[in-house]
Protein backbone atom coordinates (compact mmCIF):
# COMPACT_ATOMS: atom_id res chain seq x y z
CA UNK A 1 0.00 0.00 0.00
CA UNK A 2 1.47 3.45 -1.01
CA UNK A 3 2.87 5.52 1.77
CA UNK A 4 0.52 8.53 1.50
CA UNK A 5 -2.83 6.77 1.29
CA UNK A 6 -2.32 5.51 4.83
CA UNK A 7 -2.54 8.58 6.60
CA UNK A 8 -6.37 8.79 4.74
CA UNK A 9 -7.30 5.90 6.06
CA UNK A 10 -5.98 6.30 9.21
CA UNK A 11 -8.28 9.39 9.74
CA UNK A 12 -11.13 7.77 8.42
CA UNK A 13 -10.68 4.80 10.79
CA UNK A 14 -10.57 6.76 13.59
CA UNK A 15 -13.72 9.13 12.50
CA UNK A 16 -16.02 6.20 11.98
CA UNK A 17 -14.93 4.79 15.53
CA UNK A 18 -15.72 8.51 17.05
CA UNK A 19 -19.42 8.09 19.30
CA UNK A 20 -22.05 10.16 18.17
CA UNK A 21 -22.34 13.45 19.98
CA UNK A 22 -18.50 14.12 19.62
CA UNK A 23 -16.41 16.82 19.99
CA UNK A 24 -15.56 16.82 16.47
CA UNK A 25 -18.76 15.85 14.91
CA UNK A 26 -20.44 19.05 16.62
CA UNK A 27 -17.77 21.13 15.26
CA UNK A 28 -18.88 20.15 11.82
CA UNK A 29 -22.94 20.07 12.95
CA UNK A 30 -22.33 24.04 13.34
CA UNK A 31 -20.23 24.72 10.44
CA UNK A 32 -22.56 23.19 8.43
CA UNK A 33 -25.72 25.65 10.32
CA UNK A 34 -23.93 28.50 9.90
CA UNK A 35 -23.54 27.98 6.67
CA UNK A 36 -27.16 27.11 6.27
CA UNK A 37 -28.02 30.63 8.25
CA UNK A 38 -25.75 32.42 6.09
CA UNK A 39 -27.77 30.85 2.82
CA UNK A 40 -31.19 32.12 4.56
CA UNK A 41 -30.08 35.39 4.94
CA UNK A 42 -29.13 36.16 1.69
CA UNK A 43 -32.46 34.79 0.47
CA UNK A 44 -34.53 36.98 2.51
CA UNK A 45 -34.87 40.81 1.10
CA UNK A 46 -33.26 43.42 2.71
CA UNK A 47 -35.01 45.28 5.39
CA UNK A 48 -36.20 48.94 4.45
CA UNK A 49 -34.64 51.58 5.60
CA UNK A 50 -36.67 54.05 7.26
CA UNK A 51 -34.45 56.84 6.86
CA UNK A 52 -34.53 56.58 3.13
CA UNK A 53 -38.32 57.08 3.13
CA UNK A 54 -40.05 60.33 1.82
CA UNK A 55 -40.77 62.47 4.59
CA UNK A 56 -44.84 62.89 5.02
CA UNK A 57 -46.47 66.04 5.63
CA UNK A 58 -48.41 66.71 8.72
CA UNK A 59 -51.33 67.50 6.52
CA UNK A 60 -51.56 64.24 4.45
CA UNK A 61 -51.57 62.22 7.46
CA UNK A 62 -54.41 64.33 9.06
CA UNK A 63 -56.15 63.93 5.76
CA UNK A 64 -55.30 59.84 5.63
CA UNK A 65 -57.11 60.09 9.04
CA UNK A 66 -59.67 62.20 7.45
CA UNK A 67 -60.22 59.33 4.82
CA UNK A 68 -60.30 56.90 7.82
CA UNK A 69 -63.13 58.55 9.92
CA UNK A 70 -65.42 60.10 7.58
CA UNK A 71 -68.46 58.44 5.40
CA UNK A 72 -67.19 57.98 1.49
CA UNK A 73 -69.85 59.93 0.77
CA UNK A 74 -68.42 63.32 1.99
CA UNK A 75 -64.75 62.65 0.53
CA UNK A 76 -63.64 63.95 -2.88
CA UNK A 77 -60.14 63.27 -4.25
CA UNK A 78 -59.68 66.92 -6.05
CA UNK A 79 -56.46 67.31 -8.01
CA UNK A 80 -54.77 70.14 -7.85
CA UNK A 81 -51.17 70.38 -10.62
CA UNK A 82 -48.95 67.98 -9.85
CA UNK A 83 -50.62 66.45 -6.58
CA UNK A 84 -54.17 65.47 -5.53
CA UNK A 85 -55.59 65.99 -2.25
CA UNK A 86 -58.88 65.09 -0.25
CA UNK A 87 -61.65 67.71 -0.12
CA UNK A 88 -64.54 67.08 2.16
CA UNK A 89 -68.28 67.92 0.61
CA UNK A 90 -71.77 67.85 1.66
CA UNK A 91 -74.81 68.99 -0.15
CA UNK A 92 -77.81 71.71 1.21
CA UNK A 93 -80.43 69.98 2.95
CA UNK A 94 -83.17 72.12 0.70
CA UNK A 95 -84.26 71.17 -2.64
CA UNK A 96 -83.37 73.33 -4.28
CA UNK A 97 -79.42 75.24 -3.13
CA UNK A 98 -78.39 78.78 -2.45
CA UNK A 99 -74.96 77.98 -3.54
CA UNK A 100 -71.74 76.22 -2.61
CA UNK A 101 -69.61 77.85 0.06
CA UNK A 102 -66.07 77.28 -0.41
CA UNK A 103 -63.99 76.52 3.10
CA UNK A 104 -60.66 77.39 3.18
CA UNK A 105 -58.87 76.06 6.87
CA UNK A 106 -56.21 78.16 8.27
CA UNK A 107 -52.41 76.81 8.70
CA UNK A 108 -51.75 73.28 11.04
CA UNK A 109 -56.09 73.13 10.41
CA UNK A 110 -57.65 70.00 8.69
CA UNK A 111 -60.70 69.84 6.57
CA UNK A 112 -62.53 68.93 9.29
CA UNK A 113 -61.03 70.94 11.69
CA UNK A 114 -63.22 71.03 15.35
CA UNK A 115 -63.05 74.96 15.63
CA UNK A 116 -64.45 76.90 13.10
CA UNK A 117 -64.36 74.89 10.06
CA UNK A 118 -65.69 71.53 10.99
CA UNK A 119 -69.00 72.94 12.47
CA UNK A 120 -69.80 75.17 9.78
CA UNK A 121 -69.10 73.02 7.37
CA UNK A 122 -71.76 71.08 8.97
CA UNK A 123 -74.34 73.41 9.46
CA UNK A 124 -73.94 75.58 6.77
CA UNK A 125 -76.23 72.59 4.25
CA UNK A 126 -79.15 73.27 7.14
CA UNK A 127 -79.05 76.88 6.00
CA UNK A 128 -79.47 75.71 1.89
CA UNK A 129 -75.77 75.77 0.81
CA UNK A 130 -73.58 72.97 -0.28
CA UNK A 131 -70.52 72.92 1.69
CA UNK A 132 -67.06 72.07 0.24
CA UNK A 133 -64.04 72.24 2.64
CA UNK A 134 -60.12 72.16 1.97
CA UNK A 135 -57.11 72.48 4.11
CA UNK A 136 -54.00 74.26 3.55
CA UNK A 137 -50.58 72.23 2.43
CA UNK A 138 -48.00 72.69 4.79
CA UNK A 139 -45.94 75.94 5.65
CA UNK A 140 -42.51 76.05 3.89
CA UNK A 141 -41.13 76.35 7.06
CA UNK A 142 -42.97 73.81 8.74
CA UNK A 143 -40.76 70.56 9.37
CA UNK A 144 -42.58 67.17 7.72
CA UNK A 145 -42.98 64.45 9.92
CA UNK A 146 -40.31 62.03 10.41
CA UNK A 147 -39.98 58.45 8.26
CA UNK A 148 -40.03 56.59 11.78
CA UNK A 149 -43.43 58.26 13.06
CA UNK A 150 -45.07 58.51 9.82
CA UNK A 151 -44.30 54.35 9.53
CA UNK A 152 -45.10 54.26 13.47
CA UNK A 153 -48.54 56.12 12.58
CA UNK A 154 -49.56 53.86 9.33
CA UNK A 155 -48.84 51.14 11.70
CA UNK A 156 -51.12 52.06 14.55
CA UNK A 157 -53.56 54.24 13.30
CA UNK A 158 -56.56 52.30 12.87
CA UNK A 159 -57.67 49.45 10.62
CA UNK A 160 -56.59 49.64 7.04
CA UNK A 161 -58.59 51.40 4.16
CA UNK A 162 -61.79 49.84 2.34
CA UNK A 163 -61.75 48.91 -1.32
CA UNK A 164 -63.47 51.66 -2.22
CA UNK A 165 -60.82 54.50 -0.89
CA UNK A 166 -57.59 52.04 -1.59
CA UNK A 167 -59.05 52.45 -5.04
CA UNK A 168 -59.11 56.29 -5.35
CA UNK A 169 -55.62 57.92 -5.16
CA UNK A 170 -54.40 58.72 -1.92
CA UNK A 171 -54.78 62.15 -0.06
CA UNK A 172 -51.21 63.21 -0.25
CA UNK A 173 -49.44 67.12 0.04
CA UNK A 174 -46.73 65.70 -1.70
CA UNK A 175 -45.80 66.73 -5.35
CA UNK A 176 -44.02 64.75 -7.78
CA UNK A 177 -41.28 66.31 -9.82
CA UNK A 178 -42.30 66.37 -13.76
CA UNK A 179 -38.77 65.74 -15.46
CA UNK A 180 -39.78 66.94 -18.68
CA UNK A 181 -37.96 70.62 -19.16
CA UNK A 182 -36.85 70.82 -15.73
CA UNK A 183 -33.81 71.93 -16.59
CA UNK A 184 -34.70 74.89 -18.47
CA UNK A 185 -37.08 76.49 -16.18
CA UNK A 186 -36.08 78.68 -13.29
CA UNK A 187 -35.81 77.10 -10.16
CA UNK A 188 -38.76 78.29 -7.81
CA UNK A 189 -38.11 79.40 -4.26
CA UNK A 190 -40.54 77.60 -1.09
CA UNK A 191 -42.95 80.48 -0.77
CA UNK A 192 -43.62 80.76 -4.43
CA UNK A 193 -43.95 77.16 -4.70
CA UNK A 194 -46.29 77.22 -1.39
CA UNK A 195 -48.67 79.90 -2.87
CA UNK A 196 -48.42 78.12 -5.97
CA UNK A 197 -49.50 74.58 -4.40
CA UNK A 198 -52.49 76.75 -2.46
CA UNK A 199 -53.95 78.65 -5.04
CA UNK A 200 -54.20 74.75 -7.47
CA UNK A 201 -56.10 73.82 -4.58
CA UNK A 202 -58.40 76.23 -4.38
CA UNK A 203 -59.05 76.74 -8.06
CA UNK A 204 -59.61 72.74 -8.09
CA UNK A 205 -62.14 73.64 -5.11
CA UNK A 206 -63.74 76.13 -7.15
CA UNK A 207 -63.81 74.20 -10.34
CA UNK A 208 -66.21 71.51 -8.58
CA UNK A 209 -68.10 74.36 -7.32
CA UNK A 210 -68.57 75.28 -10.53
CA UNK A 211 -70.14 71.73 -11.72
CA UNK A 212 -72.19 71.72 -9.57
CA UNK A 213 -74.47 73.95 -11.45
CA UNK A 214 -74.59 76.41 -8.45
CA UNK A 215 -76.59 79.67 -8.48
CA UNK A 216 -73.78 81.31 -5.86
CA UNK A 217 -70.26 80.25 -4.90
CA UNK A 218 -69.01 82.01 -1.82
CA UNK A 219 -65.11 81.83 -0.34
CA UNK A 220 -64.62 81.64 3.34
CA UNK A 221 -61.55 81.86 4.80
CA UNK A 222 -60.35 81.15 8.36
CA UNK A 223 -57.57 82.36 9.83
CA UNK A 224 -54.60 82.47 7.52
CA UNK A 225 -56.78 80.67 5.02
CA UNK A 226 -58.35 84.10 5.16
CA UNK A 227 -55.56 85.29 3.62
CA UNK A 228 -54.97 82.74 1.24
CA UNK A 229 -58.74 83.11 0.40
CA UNK A 230 -58.27 87.06 -0.80
CA UNK A 231 -55.00 86.52 -1.67
CA UNK A 232 -56.60 84.45 -4.70
CA UNK A 233 -59.34 86.35 -5.35
CA UNK A 234 -57.41 89.63 -5.72
CA UNK A 235 -55.04 87.31 -8.39
CA UNK A 236 -57.58 85.96 -10.39
CA UNK A 237 -60.69 87.58 -10.23
CA UNK A 238 -63.25 84.89 -10.78
CA UNK A 239 -66.64 86.90 -11.88
CA UNK A 240 -68.71 83.76 -10.46
CA UNK A 241 -67.72 84.26 -6.91
CA UNK A 242 -70.19 86.29 -5.60
CA UNK A 243 -68.75 86.90 -1.45
CA UNK A 244 -65.68 86.81 0.74
CA UNK A 245 -66.34 85.61 4.26
CA UNK A 246 -63.58 86.17 6.53
CA UNK A 247 -63.80 84.53 9.88
CA UNK A 248 -60.52 85.57 12.44
CA UNK A 249 -58.39 86.15 9.74
CA UNK A 250 -54.92 86.13 9.97
CA UNK A 251 -52.25 87.31 7.57
CA UNK A 252 -50.16 84.35 6.68
CA UNK A 253 -46.16 83.55 7.55
CA UNK A 254 -43.89 85.54 5.14
CA UNK A 255 -46.55 86.36 2.59
CA UNK A 256 -46.75 88.85 0.53
CA UNK A 257 -48.44 91.10 -0.68
CA UNK A 258 -50.12 92.41 2.73
CA UNK A 259 -53.90 91.70 4.05
CA UNK A 260 -54.35 95.80 3.33
CA UNK A 261 -53.10 95.77 -0.08
CA UNK A 262 -54.81 92.67 -0.78
CA UNK A 263 -58.20 94.16 0.59
CA UNK A 264 -57.45 97.62 -1.79
CA UNK A 265 -58.17 95.48 -4.96
CA UNK A 266 -61.24 93.54 -4.14
CA UNK A 267 -64.88 95.07 -4.25
CA UNK A 268 -66.98 91.78 -3.67
CA UNK A 269 -69.87 91.17 -0.80
CA UNK A 270 -67.10 90.98 2.16
CA UNK A 271 -68.45 89.86 5.20
CA UNK A 272 -65.27 90.18 8.14
CA UNK A 273 -66.00 88.26 11.19
CA UNK A 274 -63.88 89.07 13.87
CA UNK A 275 -63.72 88.47 17.44
CA UNK A 276 -64.17 91.92 19.64
CA UNK A 277 -63.31 90.65 23.15
CA UNK A 278 -59.15 89.37 22.22
CA UNK A 279 -56.91 93.10 21.62
CA UNK A 280 -55.33 92.40 18.75
CA UNK A 281 -57.69 91.34 16.32
CA UNK A 282 -60.34 94.11 17.49
CA UNK A 283 -57.21 96.79 16.73
CA UNK A 284 -56.41 94.93 13.16
CA UNK A 285 -60.12 94.35 12.51
CA UNK A 286 -60.72 98.46 13.00
CA UNK A 287 -57.25 98.64 10.72
CA UNK A 288 -59.50 97.07 8.32
CA UNK A 289 -62.55 99.37 8.69
CA UNK A 290 -60.68 102.38 8.37
CA UNK A 291 -59.18 101.41 5.03
CA UNK A 292 -62.56 100.20 3.56
CA UNK A 293 -64.22 103.53 3.98
CA UNK A 294 -60.93 105.34 2.62
CA UNK A 295 -61.38 102.90 -0.54
CA UNK A 296 -65.26 103.08 -0.40
CA UNK A 297 -65.69 99.54 -0.50
CA UNK A 298 -69.31 98.67 -2.06
CA UNK A 299 -70.56 95.98 0.28
CA UNK A 300 -68.14 95.61 2.80
CA UNK A 301 -69.32 94.50 6.77
CA UNK A 302 -68.21 94.12 9.99
CA UNK A 303 -69.70 91.52 12.63
CA UNK A 304 -68.37 91.50 15.97
CA UNK A 305 -68.48 88.25 17.98
CA UNK A 306 -68.20 87.75 21.39
CA UNK A 307 -65.63 84.66 22.80
CA UNK A 308 -67.35 82.33 24.61
CA UNK A 309 -64.10 79.99 25.51
CA UNK A 310 -66.17 78.05 28.49
CA UNK A 311 -69.08 77.04 26.11
CA UNK A 312 -67.57 76.15 22.68
CA UNK A 313 -70.19 75.18 21.22
CA UNK A 314 -72.71 77.98 21.56
CA UNK A 315 -69.59 80.33 20.43
CA UNK A 316 -70.03 78.07 17.46
CA UNK A 317 -73.64 78.46 16.97
CA UNK A 318 -73.01 82.36 17.26
CA UNK A 319 -70.69 82.38 14.44
CA UNK A 320 -72.90 80.05 12.32
CA UNK A 321 -76.11 82.23 13.39
CA UNK A 322 -74.60 85.61 12.22
CA UNK A 323 -72.59 84.19 8.70
CA UNK A 324 -76.58 82.47 7.91
CA UNK A 325 -77.38 86.03 8.62
CA UNK A 326 -75.08 87.76 6.54
CA UNK A 327 -75.87 85.41 3.41
CA UNK A 328 -79.33 85.51 3.83
CA UNK A 329 -79.07 89.80 3.17
CA UNK A 330 -75.78 90.39 0.83
CA UNK A 331 -76.31 87.19 -1.20
CA UNK A 332 -80.46 86.44 -1.28
CA UNK A 333 -81.77 83.41 -3.11
CA UNK A 334 -83.01 84.62 -6.78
Amino acid sequence: MPCAIRPLLAALSLSLALPLGSPLQAAESSTMSAASDEQSLAAEPPATDLSRLPPAERSAAAASALIRQLPDQEQQQLHAGDETFLALWLPANAAEAHGVVVLVAGDGESADWPKVIGPLRRKLPDAGWHSLTLSLPDPQDDPPLAPQATSAAIATDGPPLDAKTEESPPATDTAQPDPDGQADQPKEDASERHARRIKQRIAAALELARQQQSKQIVLLGHGSGGYWSMRYLSEEQPSDVRGLLLVDVKPAADASPGLDELQASLKLATGDFYYKDRPLERSAATERAQASKRQKHPAYTQVALKALPGNPEVEQEQLYRRLRGWLTLQLPAG
